[in-house]
């Protein structure tokens, strides 16, 4: 099956929510392995966060050709699950609950995980490509923990457990109360899931075909998923890549703690993803995420793929 091929075959039963008039869910095979991206709703913030080091002219100009807000717009928040062989992965968790800062329209995962006919107890592997709270808050939610299994294995690597220890904001730009939430939320975090860490140095197989490899720049610990199999494949690449890299990888987003080193990671996957021509999917890309890299020199284009129903 191609890469652009995509079937439901996650979606076990129809539980879908009748007030929700957007999908939330697609399904994409890789080979052997089953790949669904998952909405965890949408996250609005600034729109100066999308390059805090660019020219205000500049980028309120690209906001103005992609028929954007100037002042806020909705980041989407995907989440992937993955099935190879027995294993049952969750790459990243949503954002789960903080009503401390008002966003209402994220932390949709538990919810469509079960619309979905996903559940909690079938998955045996977590996978984090970084400990922000938006990537680990869903299994914070209460009642979530009693329901996965007993034995369940969360592999983040072990630079981004360390990082958390003692976290370091010099270089982001983000809106008030954001850096205590980040720190209090992966501090709960490893207290509650210690136990089941299981920490990687820079690369690590997950089950056949699924490898995370750390990254950093956005975060110390930040890591890609690279799902593989026959001639297929796919990039989870969490936030190392945002709407507007495409066109300006070298905009610093404002969650990034060290944006310099982030922006030549983006530029370095952006130019593999181009040559080996694999399907990308990224936490804020829009949903489902599903797409390809063109590159013409130093230009990169992102090239959604058709829907297939």
């Amino acid at each position: 099956m191609s890469q652009a091929a995509s079937k439901p075959t996650m979606t076990l039963e129809n539980t879908s929510h009748p007030d929700e008039l957007v999908p939330s869910r697609y399904a994409v095979q890789i080979g052997e392995i089953e790949v669904m991206v998952v909405s965890d709703g949408v996250l609005p913030l600034p729109t100066a966060m999308l390059g805090h080091n660019a020219d205000p002219a500049v980028r309120a100009a690209w906001l103005k050709d992609m028929f954007l807000p100037q002042d806020a717009f909705d980041w989407a928040l995907n989440v992937v699950v993955v099935r190879s062989g027995q294993q049952t992965i969750l790459i990243d968790a949503g954002l789960g609950l903080d009503p401390d800062l008002n966003l209402p329209r994220a932390g949709q995962l538990i919810k469509r995980l079960a619309a979905a006919g996903i559940d909690l107890g079938s998955v045996t592997d977590v996978v984090l490509t970084h400990m922000h709270m938006d990537h680990v808050g869903g299994l914070l939610v209460e009642g979530v923990k009693e329901r996965l299994r007993p034995d369940l294995r969360v592999h983040v690597a072990a630079a981004e457990v360390k990082f958390w220890e003692s976290p370091d904001f010099s270089h982001v730009s983000m809106p008030p109360g954001f850096p205590d939430a980040l720190r209090a939320t992966a501090t709960r975090f490893s207290e509650e899931y210690r136990s089941h860490l299981r920490l990687f140095d820079e690369e690590y197989e997950v089950a056949p075909g699924v490898v995370v490899t750390r990254t950093g720049g956005h975060t110390p610990g930040h890591s890609v998923v690279r799902v593989a199999s026959g001639n297929d494949r796919l990039m989870f690449a969490g936030d190392a890549v945002f709407a507007v890299g495409f066109e300006h990888p070298d905009w610093f987003n404002g969650f990034e703690h060290d944006p310099e080193e982030a922006a030549r990671i983006r530029v370095r996957l952006l130019r593999e993803l181009a040559e080996t021509r694999e399907l990308l999917v990224a936490t804020h890309l829009p949903f489902p995420s599903v797409g390809h890299v063109a590159v013409d020199g130093d230009d990169f284009r992102w090239v959604p793929v058709f829907w297939d129903y």
